[in-house]
C-alpha cells in the first residue's frame, strides 16, 4: 500500500528501478553524507593540523560513527532538527552526543569548527553526485554497449534512409544505429569527466575565522588538502558563502544531451517499428490494447521518451538557477537542490525502458527489402552525379523529370541510360548493374573505422 499512496512515481510505480538512488540522494543519504563530511573535517583538524589531541588508538571510534550510521541514526538526526530547526545543526549535535559515548568529549568543540552550514552542505552533495554520476554512468554504458551491439549484428542490412520523412539515399541498419553510439559515447565521455567540485572556506568565502584564531596556517592550502585528501573531490577556491554550482550545471547539461540523443532514438524506434521495419517479442500475458486483441505497441520507447522530457525540465531548471545566488547567499538553491535525485530517478527510468525496449526487437528483413524494391527512384543520385562527371546536359534536371513524384522500375532506369551519350559503356554497364539494395556507400566501412577508433 506504501508504494500505492506514494505521491511520486519514482517511490511508486516505478520504485523498483530507483530504489538504489534513495541510498543516495534521500534524506537519509544526505543527512549520511553530512555526517561523513563532519567526521572527516574533524579528523583532518586533529591529524593533519594537530589542533587537537585524540590518542591514536582512538582515531578508529571517528570513523565508526560514519560507518555505524544507519536509518535509525538518520531518525534521531531528524529528532534533534525538531529541536534545532536547523538540519547541520542537528548533525552536529549527533556526532557531540556519539563523542560523548565514546569517551571523546574532549574534542566534541572541535566539531563543525570554522564552518559554516554550506562548507558541509555543498560538499556532502558533491559526493552524492559523484555516486549518482557513476551510477547513471553504468546505465548509459549498458544501453551503448546494446546500441553497439546492434549496430555490429545488423551492419550489412541495407535499409531506405528516410530525410524530411521521404525515400533517401539507402544505408545501413548497423550504421544507423552507429551514428546513435557514438553520439552517447561522446556525451558519456564528458560526463564522467567533469570535475565535482567542493568549497571549504567559511562564511562567505575568505576563511574569517580560520585566520583570526590561527593566522599562522595556510588556510588555503589546508582547504585544498582537505577537499582533496580526504573528500577526493576537486578544490574549489573562489566562492561567496555557497558553491557557485558551475561543475553541477556542466553536469547536468552533459545529461539533458544525452537524455535528448535518447529521445531521438527512441523517437526513431517508435517510427521504425511503425513502418514495421522492426518487430517487437511478446510476452505471455501482456495485452497491447483493452479494445485492439492484436496491438504489440512500442511502450518502452514511449515510456523512455515522456520519462527522458521530464528529466531535461528539471535539470534544465537547475542547472540555471544554481547559477544564480543574491549577494553572497540565499536559500533558493536550498530547496531546489533536494531535487537532485529525482532528475537521476526519471533519466534512470528512461534509460532502463529504452534498453528494455532496445532488448525486445527484431528485424523484418522482408519489409525493409520491399522499401528498397519499390523506390527505384533512389538511384537518380548515383546515376545522375556520373552524368555530370562525363559532361552530360542537364543531368539533374533530367532526372528529376524522370523521377520526381514518381514511381519507375529498374527497366524504366535501364532505357533511361542507353539513351545518354557521353556516358563510357563501362560506367553505363555499373550503372544497369546497379540496384538499391547495393547503393549503401561507405556505410559498412564507417561501422568498421568507428570500432577501431573505440579501441584507441
Amino acid at each position: 500500500m506504501d508504494k500505492l499512496k506514494a505521491l511520486s512515481v519514482l517511490d511508486g510505480r516505478y520504485g523498483r528501478i530507483t530504489s538504489s538512488l534513495g541510498e543516495v540522494f534521500s534524506e537519509y543519504g544526505l543527512i549520511r553524507h553530512r555526517v561523513f563530511v563532519e567526521i572527516q573535517w574533524l579528523k583532518f583538524l586533529t591529524t593533519e593540523l594537530g589542533l587537537a589531541d585524540i590518542p591514536s588508538q582512538d582515531l578508529p571510534k571517528l570513523d565508526e560513527i560514519f560507518a555505524d550510521f544507519h536509518s535509525g541514526s538518520a531518525e534521531q538526526v531528524k529528532a534533534i532538527e525538531k529541536t534545532t530547526n536547523h538540519d547541520v545543526k542537528a548533525v552536529e549535535y549527533y556526532i557531540k552526543e556519539k563523542l560523548a559515548t565514546a569517551g571523546l568529549s574532549s574534542i566534541k568543540e572541535w566539531v563543525h569548527f570554522a564552518c559554516t552550514s554550506e562548507d558541509i552542505n555543498n560538499t556532502a552533495y558533491a559526493l552524492m553526485l559523484k555516486k549518482g554520476r557513476d551510477f547513471a554512468a553504468e546505465t548509459v554504458l549498458e544501453v551503448l554497449e546494446r546500441v553497439e551491439a546492434l549496430g555490429e549484428q545488423y551492419k550489412s542490412i541495407p535499409m531506405m534512409s528516410r530525410t524530411h520523412g521521404q525515400p533517401a539515399s539507402p544505408t545501413t541498419v548497423g550504421k544507423e544505429f552507429i551514428n546513435f553510439a557514438w553520439r552517447i559515447r561522446e556525451e558519456l565521455g564528458k560526463f564522467r569527466e567533469t570535475d565535482i567540485q567542493g568549497k571549504f572556506n567559511g562564511a562567505t568565502g575568505n576563511f574569517n575565522a580560520h585566520a583570526f584564531v590561527f593566522p599562522e596556517i595556510d588556510w588555503m592550502e589546508a582547504s585544498r588538502k582537505f577537499i582533496a585528501d580526504y573528500l577526493h573531490i576537486t578544490p574549489l577556491l573562489y566562492t561567496t558563502q555557497i558553491n557557485p554550482y558551475n561543475y553541477i550545471s556542466t553536469l547536468l547539461h552533459n545529461l539533458i544531451r544525452i537524455a535528448a540523443i535518447m529521445i531521438d532514438l527512441d523517437r526513431d524506434m517508435w517510427g521504425y517499428i511503425s513502418l514495421g521495419y522492426f518487430k517487437q517479442k511478446t510476452k505471455e500475458g501482456e495485452v497491447g490494447s483493452s479494445t485492439m486483441p492484436h496491438k504489440v505497441n512500442p511502450i518502452d520507447f514511449e515510456n523512455s521518451e515522456g520519462n527522458m522530457g521530464i528529466a531535461i525540465s528539471m535539470a534544465e531548471h537547475l542547472a540555471v538557477k544554481l547559477l544564480q545566488s543574491r549577494f553572497q547567499r540565499d536559500l533558493s538553491d536550498s530547496t531546489v537542490l533536494r531535487n537532485l535525485g529525482a532528475i537521476f530517478g526519471y533519466f534512470q527510468i528512461g534509460m532502463q525502458s529504452a534498453l528494455k525496449g532496445l532488448s525486445k526487437i527484431d528485424l523484418n528483413q522482408k519489409v525493409i527489402e520491399n522499401d528498397l524494391e519499390n523506390n527505384q527512384e533512389l538511384l537518380a543520385e548515383p546515376i545522375q552525379t556520373a552524368m555530370r562527371v562525363f559532361g552530360e546536359e542537364n543531368p539533374y534536371e533530367k532526372l528529376k523529370e524522370l523521377t520526381r513524384g514518381r514511381k519507375i522500375t529498374h527497366e524504366s532506369l535501364e532505357i533511361f541510360i542507353d539513351k545518354l551519350d557521353k556516358v563510357p559503356s563501362d560506367v553505363k554497364g555499373r550503372m544497369k548493374k546497379l540496384y538499391v539494395k547495393d547503393y549503401t556507400g561507405m556505410a559498412e566501412d564507417l561501422i568498421d573505422h568507428y570500432f577501431a577508433r573505440k579501441s584507441i
